[in-house]
């Protein structure tokens, strides 16, 4: 979720008040088979490396882990959550408010994720009752304030020294998406909208089960890491936004906890570990 105006992602930081916008229910008939949406981001902006040192942060402890365990081969995101790399990879579920204490279990959230060495693999599980979504546009197309609707949300951090420093994705049920530099110590402008990370998202809606999935594909040398090894912890946080209305409306839920109850998830001094490992099979 992210603040509606580039300068208000820092005003989030320390505080921001809800955002109302109606939303369209899409409603996928009983008897309908499987949707399917692709896309891939690669080529249409440029990375921005000028950001700023910010200052350092409080560290949070315990901190919540999700494994992301080797794979040897690449693959492309076909939107296959059953294929074997996915079936045995370790997994984390939420379904906590983020900023209310109570749960969520219609919109139960499930996340695992894969590395090779030069990309990071996403893959998300959403239960839901009805879909709210833009209707009609181009998912091929960035879209700014996706936030506003039904969504998934990554922060990832490669350089947990840089805490308010991350990247943004978010990928929508319909395949919409949006990718965002974010540094909180710019104050004009702490939402680098120009950045383009290339990452590959394919979305799957099944209307029987109630259930739409992601997969992500992110090139990691497009949030500046040369190298990946294994036994690396970056810093991770995943959200999802849910149902009609304005944010006190909405359902929105967390992964781990946010210590600020301000209807922000730019909060990284919450962010979980995401751990790189790799076996010695």
């Amino acid at each position: 979720m992210c603040a509606p105006t580039f300068r208000s992602a820092l005003l989030a930081f320390v505080g921001v008040a809800s955002l109302s916008i109606a939303g369209a229910i899409f409603r996928p008939a009983a008897h309908a088979s499987n949707i399917v949406f692709a896309a891939s981001t690669a080529g249409t902006k440029t990375a921005d490396t000028g950001a700023k040192t910010p200052a350092a942060t409080s560290n949070v402890s315990p901190r919540v882990v999700l494994t992301s365990e080797f794979s040897k081969t690449d693959f492309v995101p076909d939107g296959n959550l059953k294929k074997r790399v996915w079936a045995s990879a370790k997994k984390v579920r939420f379904d906590q408010g983020a900023f209310r204490k109570m749960k969520y279990p219609e919109i139960e959230t499930v996340v695992a994720s894969r590395w090779t060495e030069k990309y990071l693999y996403l893959a998300y599980w959403c239960k839901y009752k009805t879909l709210n979504t833009f209707q009609g546009e181009d998912a091929h197309a960035e879209r700014w304030e996706l936030w506003t609707r039904d969504v998934v949300e990554a922060f990832i951090n490669p350089q947990p020294d840089r805490p308010t420093h991350y990247y943004e994705f978010e990928v929508a049920p319909n395949n919409q998406w949006l990718d965002l530099e974010i540094d909180l110590t710019n104050a004009k402008q702490p939402h680098d909208a120009q950045w383009n990370s290339g990452f590959e998202h394919v979305t799957k809606i099944d209307a029987a089960r109630h259930v739409w999935t992601v997969e992500m594909r992110i090139p990691v040398q497009s949030m500046g890491v040369q190298r990946m090894e294994p036994n690396t912890d970056w810093r991770i946080n995943l959200y999802r936004s849910d149902g009609v209305g304005n944010n006190q409306q909405r359902r929105q839920i967390s992964w781990s906890p946010l210590a600020i109850q301000n209807g922000s998830f730019h909060q990284p001094d919450s962010f979980g570990i995401l751990r790189f490992t790799r076996s010695k099979k």
